[in-house]
């Protein structure tokens, strides 16, 4: 009889434990949150469109060839936080950067700034079409969330 109510006790713990830390892993829609798929077709050499992933923008830039030559002469010297050009993108004609300042968390405006990447208006931080940091408090270059080519312009973020 002592066995059997041992037996009992530890079902009951090992269900309670098996249903605690099955609450604790992501539902459905959370999962499907967690990754988006953007089409780029659309998108002209040249411009950036913003769009959201996980609540936070992202910038999309089709970048031209002549941008893409710029970045790739730039010094390593220059810039804060070096990063190569071609390190920072897939597809050389693509930049995908979280936009997200990373001095206090401002969003950036596309196509501005001195470099003619992005210029946050908070406080002056100036980045260049690759999304590196050339001016300004910001400590860090744009984040590059994980995204990976699907098919020749369409891209999964997450």
């Amino acid at each position: 009889m002592l066995s059997t109510v041992r037996f009992a006790y530890a079902s009951f713990a090992r269900v309670a434990v098996v249903k605690f830390v099955a609450s604790m892993s992501a539902s459905a829609d959370v999962l499907a949150l967690a990754s988006a798929e953007f089409d780029l077709s659309d998108i002209p050499l040249g411009s950036t469109i913003t769009v959201k992933w996980r609540g936070k923008p992202i910038f999309i830039k089709h970048r031209k060839p002549e941008e893409i030559a710029r970045e790739e002469a730039v010094p390593m010297a220059y810039l804060r936080d070096q990063e190569e050009d071609a390190d920072r993108c897939e597809k050389q004609e693509w930049l995908v950067v979280l936009g997200i300042c990373t001095h206090l968390g401002c969003v950036p405006l596309s196509n501005a700034g001195e470099f003619g990447g992005w210029f946050c208006p908070c406080h002056g931080s100036h980045y260049d079409t690759s999304g590196r940091i050339r001016k300004g408090p910001a400590p860090l270059n744009l984040e590059i969330p994980p995204y990976k080519f699907i098919e020749d312009t369409k891209i999964r973020i997450g």
